[in-house]
């Protein structure tokens, strides 16, 4: 039998834990219709055995998403019946659900489950069935990598018998044959990240199944976006690998040399996220898209700065990051702008090459975060106008909290789809 859950802003008279939740007869009362207070309503009704819910009375949309962000547990078949809500407005609340439980599954799934191409495959699969009839895409993988020019990601990836994966994907619902995309999306999708040969601890290993979470809100945000009627063209590329030890495996000392000429030399083969995202910047550039956005699980710098409740935001345009937080703040997502000039793509130096991927120091050094979007800024066209770069800080919980379950969070899909839903 449901528990039905009604909303107050009245104060409790018969209050459980902390006043914020009420019980009646077959039923309790959130007392609160504050977005954060709802969803640590829901984690505490989860956390206390609870799991089939009803939604009675007034509840408004922003209320019931929250309620369903904090009730997702990865190891509890959660049922919600939700409030009735106008046709739009219910229509917005199953786009999101729908989107975000895919893109939670995905972060949560075993990295044995999860191999690049694997990934690559499931979110073309996933965009495909929301409009099979405009979308098209093409999956280069394992040796024609190397031979098309992606670097970066069979790199990465060439030291594990699953081959890496790069997905190219098109959403054209118009009636153009190759039309220049509105906005081109580029995720990091490192299904399993062990450090490479600058190894990492097993408690920084244990979670990095999750470093396949760029690749997930990029999927999740253009899905989100068609699910709101996008009419307009836009580009996906997810850089999908694993980053492991063999004898086949990239090493310290490589010197990497990408299509544009950039010479990398590698000094820390755990810093592997910007080096496949390198890949996917510069086919988002050769699509002539005036937006382009890239998400990736890049820094533990990121983490440290912000916490896990925002993420970071880089660009070295004015305009295209005032406008990608502006859009984070109507989707009710936390962001937060981290320094990048264009001083920062020289902070990584090299004696053999360009630049180096990183530093050869803990977490590269000070300003890790920005040195990172900096070595980006190399692969973005027009001296990064309309590029955006966001480092997911808040997009993985390693434990449960008061507001979210173990696992992935999806935060950061909604802002993205609203910049490219305009």
């Amino acid at each position: 039998m449901s528990l039905q859950i009604f909303l107050s802003e009245q104060e409790a008279t018969n209050a459980w834990q902390g006043s914020l939740i009420s019980f009646g007869d077959n039923s309790a009362t959130v007392h609160s219709a504050d977005a954060e207070a709802v969803q640590m309503a829901a984690r505490k009704l989860v956390n206390n055995g609870v799991s089939d819910f009803e939604l009675t009375g007034n509840w408004p949309l922003d209320a019931q998403w929250s309620f369903f962000q904090g009730s997702y547990d990865p190891k509890i078949d959660v049922q919600i019946e939700y409030a009735e809500l106008s046709e739009s407005e219910a229509r917005e609340l199953d786009a999101r659900v729908q989107v975000s439980r895919w893109m939670r599954s995905m972060v949560n799934e075993t990295p044995e489950v999860q191999a690049p191409e694997v990934l690559a495959q499931e979110a073309a699969d996933f965009i495909q069935s929301l409009s099979p009839e405009n979308v098209s895409y093409e999956i280069v993988s394992g040796e024609d990598l190397e031979k098309a020019g992606h670097i970066g990601t069979w790199e990465v990836g060439r030291g594990s018998t699953r081959p890496p994966a790069l997905l190219k994907l098109v959403f054209n619902p118009t009636d153009q044959e190759s039309p220049t995309p509105i906005a081109a999306l580029v995720g990091k999708g490192i299904t399993f990240d062990s450090g490479g040969y600058s190894i990492k601890p097993s408690a920084g290993m244990l979670h990095m199944k999750a470093d396949m979470g760029g690749a997930a809100t990029v999927t999740g945000a253009l899905g989100l976006a068609i699910l709101r009627g996008l009419d307009k063209p836009v580009h996906l590329y997810l850089c999908c690998a694993e980053n492991l030890i063999s004898g086949h495996a990239y090493k310290l000392g490589d010197i990497l040399t990408y299509p544009n000429g950039v010479t990398v030399e590698i000094q820390n083969t755990d810093a592997e996220g910007r080096i496949v995202l390198a890949d996917g910047l510069l086919l988002a550039s050769e699509s002539g898209a005036p937006t382009i956005i890239d998400a990736a699980t890049l820094t533990g710098a990121a983490v440290t700065a912000l916490g896990e409740d925002y993420n970071a935001v880089f660009a070295l345009d004015d305009d295209a990051r005032n406008d990608f937080l502006n859009a984070a703040q109507s989707e009710n997502e936390r962001h937060w702008p981290l320094p990048l000039e264009s001083f920062h793509a020289n902070k990584c130096p090299s004696n053999f090459a360009i630049t180096a991927n990183s530093r050869a120091v803990k977490g590269g050094g000070p300003g890790g975060a920005s040195n990172a979007a900096g070595f980006l800024s190399r692969f973005v066209r027009d001296e990064g106008k309309g590029w955006v770069h966001v480092d997911l800080a808040a997009a993985y919980r390693d434990n449960a909290t008061g507001k979210w379950s173990a696992g992935g969070t999806g935060v950061g899909f909604r802002a993205i789809a609203n910049v490219i839903s305009k």
